[in-house]
């Protein structure tokens, strides 16, 4: 990749880097996409062994090869998942390099972008950043209180119930991998203890189909993020906890406590084998229920102004309520193990030595076209409707953002003729 400069480099092998690669090469456009580890790295190596999706098989649509399989309304696991990654690619064959990992990028003083590699430099005139949002486990600092006895891991490492020692288990965080991975263990046996934060949740069923579906129809996942007052925020906002597994259904907390699973609220300290606990239990799971009733309403106005035949469908009703706050726990006494660390993940953006960010850490950038010419970012959440980054919608993003790399070419190619100007110039064109 040494010498003339790449026109452009794609720097994340996973399905938004395969998405534009997909739509650079319909244009003719040479690249090479760098990828550290290998295509399907992210859902093989941080995924459980019961990892499925929560969005069904029909909103897979990445560019040119969208779900083909014989179960449109079902949820691909784990295993499937990486196939069909590794189907893409033998689709339609990119320049891909994989087991070479990006360590800097920098902006030269000719326009041109440096990238440093594990393998060495080379330069592009044109980069897009592609490696999601979802970089560093975060694990917060209160877990060094715990004894040293006590097995942590963060939910990134989590396979199944077997690999962690016999006793039971603490899950910090309800979002949907906290949610799924406490149901993974309840349905093993384990006794399960789970903190309860904030995250919403919806039904996976209502009315005769899945939710997903009505929210489609419904032009959902269209709306994009201009149309929020709160784009900042909306795009911080944790995922609603539903699963897909064994054809999908529901994840009701109140009804795994019901069974035996021990809920508390959110986490608040740790003093060696001593929990603390926020009294909100109650508060999460009411809001939590709230959402997913508030979407039905949603849809039952749909079908109402639709005039669509549905089935009517009774709502739901809690099936148990917290008897009281439970301030504490005590990891010894309740024989608790282990712990697994549901608390998401950090960006690490440190690597590009460009000013490009905001005060988070936050990529600064409109449909992933940043104020530096030239520089794109693809896959975030939210980058510009509900399904970036996700299978259903990073090929529309990617689409965009090949438009705009096509058309800044083209551009400098014209300008550069009449004025002799670099081709770097040309992408700081606006954007539309």
């Amino acid at each position: 990749m040494g010498g003339t400069p790449i026109p452009v480099a794609v720097i994340g092998g996973g399905q938004a880097g395969l998405s534009v690669s997909y739509h650079l090469r319909q244009r003719g456009i040479d690249h090479v996409v760098v990828e550290a580890n290998r295509v399907g790295h992210e859902w093989r190596e941080r995924r459980w062994d019961s990892f499925c999706l929560v969005t069904p098989n029909w909103q897979c649509k990445l560019p040119g090869f969208p779900y083909r399989g014989d179960d449109p309304d079902g949820f691909m696991v784990r295993d499937e998942i990486i196939q069909y990654l590794q189907d893409y690619v033998a689709f339609f064959r990119p320049p891909l390099v994989e087991g070479v990992s990006v360590t800097g990028l920098r902006r030269a003083a000719d326009g041109h972008f440096e990238v440093v590699t594990t393998e060495g430099e080379f330069t592009a005139e044109q980069v897009v950043v592609a490696t999601g949002p979802y970089h560093a486990p975060s694990i917060p600092r209160m877990a060094e209180r715990l004894p040293s006895h006590v097995e942590q891991i963060h939910s990134s490492r989590y396979r199944n119930a077997d690999q962690l020692p016999e006793g039971g288990v603490l899950v910090v965080g309800t979002g949907q991998s906290g949610c799924q991975i406490a149901e993974d263990l309840h349905l093993a046996g384990r006794q399960v203890h789970l903190a309860v934060g904030s995250a919403p949740r919806v039904a996976r069923f209502y009315r005769g189909r899945d939710c997903v579906a009505w929210l489609d129809d419904m032009g959902h996942y269209a709306k994009n993020i201009d149309e929020f007052d709160d784009a900042s925020a909306v795009r911080m906002r944790v995922n609603h906890y539903v699963t897909g597994r064994d054809g999908g259904r529901d994840i009701d907390l109140r009804a795994f406590a019901r069974d035996g699973m021990r809920l508390y609220g959110r986490l608040t300290g740790i003093d060696g084998a001593g929990l603390g606990f926020a009294d909100d239990l109650k508060v999460n799971l009411d809001r939590a229920d709230a959402v997913a009733e508030g979407i039905k309403d949603a849809i039952d106005a749909h079908i109402t102004a639709q005039a669509i035949e549905a089935p009517v469908e009774p709502r739901y009703v809690p099936v148990w309520e917290p008897s009281g706050h439970v301030p504490e726990l005590d990891l010894a006494e309740a024989g608790v193990t282990s712990v697994v660390w549901a608390t998401g993940f950090t960006r690490d953006h440190r690597w590009i030595e460009i000013p490009v960010f905001d005060g988070r850490g936050y990529p600064m950038h409109w449909r992933g076209a940043t104020s530096t010419p030239g520089l794109y970012f693809l896959g975030l959440p939210w980058q510009y409707s509900w399904g970036s980054g996700r299978f259903e919608a990073v090929g529309r993003d990617a689409e965009f953002l090949a438009d705009h790399i096509d058309t800044s070419r083209r551009l400098a190619d014209v300008c550069g003729a009449l004025t002799g100007a670099p081709a770097s110039v040309a992408s700081a064109l606006p954007l539309g």
